[in-house]
């Protein structure tokens, strides 16, 4: 692993405060069906809350209260949770049920929340490269439904600080098990002295794992330099034929030009991936856990059914 004593210089357009985020939600959920056969994956319950309003959360605290979902047919539940709902809102009011009123409410005064379809599923790229009108010539927030990350652990914050201060974007890193970086686009890094965060020479699509040049796997949390649009306009279909937000990625690794370079901030936290059954459950049952109302009494018994061996 080679040092490099020094990052791009800040470009003009990260004199922006990052504002804006884009979250991609157009995905069919094939690997939760029967369940997702009629509702989006993005509002399957985690606990009781939809997954897509974690995330949505998590922008927020970053400060990104303007949010575009990239949708598909049969993501109108995902418009419908953000919206307000007078009927409920008022039958609850009436009850005097303010706890259940104010979740209620929350949800529809988040974020400043737009909605655009994607159109053909051409892949994530081609997805972020929807939202370009929306987002301008500003740096701005990718974060895909798919991944959960814990609220008492920063990232997004993290990784806007060093995309302001780098001048390219930035992608989010976990190490896994070699056998699991063909599930992953995966990078080769290089440190840069004096920092966290390291710089990226190359991603690669789902290597196999002999070919994998490293175990540091990119996850769904991104920070990008407006430039990503113009290579995405250029990038043509990938690795399963769709167009690679990676394979863009790349391009700005290798670029000189205003907003080249890409970074890294390595992710040591909790993450989990609602996307994959187990992981799912994982996050359920974590989540629940670590609740005033729930904790205690959940605790107590998944301790008792796993010493009963049931």
């Amino acid at each position: 692993m080679r040092t490099d004593s020094s990052a791009n210089t800040a470009s003009s357009a990260t004199k922006h405060s990052v504002r804006k985020a884009v979250i991609p939600a157009a995905g069919l959920g094939t690997r939760f069906i029967p369940a997702t056969k009629a509702m989006p994956k993005e509002m399957l319950p985690v606990v009781d809350k939809p997954a897509i309003q974690y995330v949505v959360e998590e922008a927020v605290r970053a400060g990104l209260e303007n949010v575009l979902m990239i949708t598909g047919r049969n993501k109108r539940p995902l418009e419908d949770h953000f919206d307000g709902v007078p009927l409920l809102e008022q039958t609850l009011e009436k009850k005097g049920d303010h706890e259940r009123l104010a979740d209620v409410r929350r949800a529809s005064e988040l974020a400043d929340i737009h909605y655009l379809r994607q159109g053909d599923a051409k892949g994530l790229g081609h997805a972020v490269l929807r939202g370009k009108l929306y987002v301008g010539g500003e740096p701005f927030a990718v974060l895909l439904g798919d991944d959960l990350i814990d609220e008492q652990d920063e990232l997004l914050s993290r990784m806007i600080e060093v995309q302001a201060a780098t001048g390219g974007s930035v992608v989010a890193l976990i190490e896994v098990d070699p056998s699991e970086v063909s599930s992953y686009g995966c990078a080769d890094i290089q440190a840069v002295e004096g920092e966290d965060y390291v710089k990226i020479n190359e991603l690669v699509e789902k290597p196999q794992p002999a070919d994998a040049p490293s175990n540091l796997a990119i996850i769904g949390r991104y920070v990008l330099h407006p430039a990503v649009f113009d290579v995405l306009e250029e990038t043509g279909p990938g690795r399963g034929g769709e167009i690679q937000l990676t394979d863009a990625l790349q391009t700005l690794a290798n670029s000189d030009a205003e907003g080249g370079g890409v970074y890294g901030v390595v992710f040591r936290g909790n993450r989990y991936d609602t996307g994959d059954k187990l992981s799912y459950l994982k996050a359920v049952v974590k989540l629940a856990s670590e609740r005033d109302d729930l904790g205690p009494d959940l605790r107590a018994w998944l301790k008792d059914f796993v010493q009963s061996g049931v």
